[in-house]
């Protein structure tokens, strides 16, 4: 029978458990390695890639510059790790506390400012050749991944040998850069990829129940594939499909087994353990990597994961052209200090760590100085980059950047170096080389690996007391982003002269009207917990509004949705009437003019204006009232802007025209709730670019 007989797409669908797209000549040509180089080769069984999507900021993260101009170093401070002389962010205090496992290069660079081509030299180790790689081609450089998975796969996990969650990196409107697949190596060395958010209940991983396939359906298509593997090996007249079939049974036996289905059950894990990595996206997938090693897959990359809304916005990811300060004290390294400090401490406990390589690290780094939007732009000049684990000296830093953070000025590491070190320490000789479909030779790496780097022991045995106040990062709380807007809790009203640092409501009151918090209490036959007043105060003829505003924590283009319940009261009818007269009532989105974000100096967006419905005292019905407004993209792959920040408040505004602002009698505005629903816009899976 001839091979072109058998349907190629079943004969993948059914063998392509994980090792099924193995060649016969992948299989001659993966000879073994050099057996003598060094101690550290082959240190790794195991490697966790944690890739920072978007770009981290060197200075507010492993390369602070406190002796810099404030529009250089920032608005935050250096602290000590428990290493002397050695100084991180202070929004990074666990992190410092185990500086003495981490060996921090500060002196990466590409030179290249542009997300995807930056991203394809440190996913592959080789620049890329053209203008930018937003497209996926067959011609790009592998995945280091997809060469580990050719060439040292998982012996206990060979299905599982190099994984991605929770999605391959997605830029503005989905598009998919290159450097994340097999490239020309051939589509078969694509790393498993699992999408997914291991932070959810519901969280599960289809491709263990694949496409609605039962295991007895599984079976059947095994039994299928035997048949084909029959008639292949007819045609071939080869003991190396021998070979193939048993990766390809080890394959479809983990799979029937469960143990992959285990791995990727992360609601095994203590619930202790998984608060210990933070409940959100980025830190159960890194917690579900370190699950996956152990349980045998070789390598498990993790990306930064884009959230609903993110799609396109000044911050997206780690992209920090806006507001660059607020989102890395509110979520991107409470996240990311909770997370990758939970991982390093576990591996270590388990006695996991020396044997598997951590690496952390972005595309580039940030703009050495503030943008008019608070923001730090795109910058591949210099960034930095952490190792640990896996025969990692740690207590150290390689290289160093300028007094500006701006370029380096000793050892500088291009993402090559970076990638034979993986090699090495991987088992695989990165002056080696693999053949690429067309039958060229090609090698792994064109940089020697950083063998300085490396070492059975930490580069110092001095320690001191770490200076970071954990209590200064808290875990990261989505619930205190956006949905922040009750008057319940620890919220307190604060001058509208003071920064937005904490966060919570602040107030501008009137000479006429002042806003504070009600006590719990009864009103009318309701009973109620803390809530907002505004008050008529009758004081003089100065002041036209009164508001009440609070800032929108990281805000994402999508559809908002800000609502309130509210009852006014009056003493007596004419006040009532004199209030409608003079003054309106507005709930608004604004956006801040300055920096400190003073409620006082707003860019409003949109409003709603509302008549109050005046009640009896003892009615305890009250009003519904609620704006929706639309933030989008402007354009298809366009960045939307919120400026300086996102504020909702409620405002009592005098009328304009309006001579004498007294009324005649009190006139109370009870606010129970603010509340802002978000929807983000969700990106189509099926689209990309």
């Amino acid at each position: 029978m001839s091979i072109s007989l058998v349907d190629r797409r079943e004969l993948l669908r059914v063998g392509g458990l994980a090792l099924g797209g193995l060649s016969l000549a992948d299989l001659v040509k993966a000879s073994p390695q050099p057996a003598q180089l060094g101690a550290s080769f082959g240190r790794a069984k195991n490697v966790i890639f944690l890739y920072l999507c978007g770009g981290p900021p060197q200075h507010e993260t492993f390369d602070p510059k406190p002796d810099a101009p404030v529009e250089i170093r920032g608005p935050f401070n250096p602290i000590q790790t428990n290493i002397p002389g050695i100084q991180f962010c202070e929004l990074l205090p666990r992190t410092a506390a185990i500086a003495d496992k981490l060996a921090v290069i500060r002196s990466m660079s590409t030179n290249d400012n542009i997300h995807s081509s930056s991203g394809h030299w440190v996913l592959t180790g080789y620049k890329y050749q053209g203008p930018n790689a937003r497209t996926i081609q067959k011609s790009d450089w592998p995945f280091y991944g997809s060469i580990i998975k050719r060439y040292k796969p998982s012996e206990e996990m060979p299905g599982l040998s190099s994984v991605v969650i929770p999605d391959y990196v997605r830029q503005n409107e989905n598009v998919t850069p290159a450097g994340q697949l097999g490239g020309l190596m051939g589509t078969q060395w694509a790393p498993e990829h699992f999408v997914g958010d291991p932070s959810r209940r519901d969280y599960k991983i289809e491709g263990f129940e694949p496409i609605g396939v039962t295991l007895d359906r599984m079976k059947d298509r095994r039994s299928l594939q035997s048949k084909l593997e029959d008639r292949l090996r007819a045609v071939e007249g080869s003991k190396l499909l021998d070979t193939v079939n048993s990766y390809q049974q080890q394959a479809f036996e983990l799979l029937t087994s469960g143990k992959a289905r285990n791995a990727f059950n992360i609601q095994e894990e203590p619930e202790h353990v998984r608060d210990r990595y933070g409940r959100n996206r980025w830190g159960q997938c890194v917690l579900l990597a370190r699950r996956l090693i152990e349980s045998g897959a070789r390598l498990v990359h993790v990306n930064w994961p884009r959230e609903p809304g993110d799609n396109a916005s000044d911050n997206p990811l780690w992209d920090t052209h806006a507001q660059n300060a607020d989102r890395l004290e509110d979520v991107l390294c409470p996240i990311f200090d909770v997370g990758y400090t939970a991982l390093i401490e576990d591996l270590d406990q388990r006695g996991l760590l020396d044997e598997t390589l951590v690496v952390a690290i972005g595309e580039f780094g940030r703009t050495p100085k503030i943008n008019p939007k608070g923001g730090r732009d795109h910058w591949g000049p210099v960034f930095s980059a952490t190792l640990a684990g896996a025969g990692i000296s740690g207590g150290q830093i390689y290289g160093a950047s300028d007094s500006h953070g701006a370029y380096p000025v000793s050892d500088k590491v291009d993402p090559g170096h970076l990638t034979s070190t993986i090699f090495h320490l991987a088992g695989l000789d990165y002056l080696g080389t693999f053949t690429d479909p067309a039958g060229r030779e090609l090698a792994f790496s064109k940089q020697p690996a950083l063998l300085s780097l490396l070492g059975d022991q930490p580069a110092t045995t001095s320690r001191c007391e770490c200076t970071g106040d954990v209590a200064r990062v808290p875990d990261f709380d989505e619930n205190m982003m956006i949905r922040q807007t009750s008057f319940q809790g620890r919220q307190v009203l604060r001058a509208y002269d003071v920064p937005s640092r904490p966060k919570g409501w602040r107030v501008i009151n009137s000479d006429t009207f002042t806003a504070e918090i009600g006590e719990s209490g009864t009103i009318g036959e309701m009973s109620v917990k803390q809530h907002l007043i505004f008050r008529y105060l009758k004081r003089d003829l100065s002041g036209s509004a009164s508001l009440v505003g609070q800032e929108v924590r990281s805000p994402f283009p999508g559809t908002y949705r800000l609502y309130a319940n509210v009852i006014a009261e009056a003493k007596t009818e004419e006040a009532r009437q004199e209030f409608l007269d003079k003054y309106s009532v507005h709930l608004v989105f604004f956006q801040f003019m300055e920096s400190a974000k003073q409620i006082d100096k707003r860019k409003v967006t949109a409003e709603l204006e509302f008549v109050p419905e005046f009640v009896e005292s003892k009615t305890a019905e009250p009003q519904s009232v609620e704006i929706t407004k639309v933030f989008i993209n402007p354009g298809a792959g366009s960045n939307f802007s919120f400026g300086l920040g996102l504020g909702v408040g409620v405002e009592i505004r005098q009328k304009d025209g309006v001579g004498d602002p007294l009324l005649k009698a009190d006139v109370k505005l009870r606010v129970f709730n603010l509340n802002l629903d978000f929807l983000g816009k969700e990106r189509d899976p099926d689209v990309t670019v």
